[in-house]
């Protein structure tokens, strides 16, 4: 695993079973363990500092280990790079695209209630 100090923060609603789903992928595709992975009802002080609660409702954050804060489609881009899926990834942070995937993860995010209950993502399938 690697050491803390090199590991990238996620941070996502806990209250949210399609963000459960999600970070569940996500721990399972986290093999080289790049990520600390905690939602934002229970981060760290240090983190929660850098952004606003209303942020952190609104959508997922990475807090990178260099020192960036990336929220929303960025940050689902950043992770599917760290993750392996540069070759996707990459072209899709290229303006005009990126602003395609912000809108995306927009009004994914905005329907996520719907969504969990269209997909039937269940609590009890998504450990938090």
């Amino acid at each position: 695993m690697a050491s803390a100090k090199l590991q990238h923060w996620v941070v996502w609603d806990g209250a949210c079973d399609l963000c459960a789903w999600s970070v569940a992928q996500l721990r399972r595709r986290d093999t080289a363990g790049r990520f600390q992975v905690v939602p934002f009802q229970s981060a760290p002080p240090e983190l929660l500092q850098r952004t606003t609660t209303n942020a952190l409702e609104r959508g997922v954050h990475v807090f990178t280990a260099d020192g960036r804060v990336l929220r929303g489609g960025r940050a689902v881009l950043f992770i599917g790079e760290q993750l392996g899926y540069g070759w996707l990834t990459r072209p899709l942070s290229i303006p005009p695209l990126v602003w395609g995937v912000e809108g995306v993860y927009w009004l994914t995010a905005r329907l996520r209630g719907i969504l969990s209950r269209w997909l039937r993502i269940r609590t009890t399938e998504c450990p938090r």
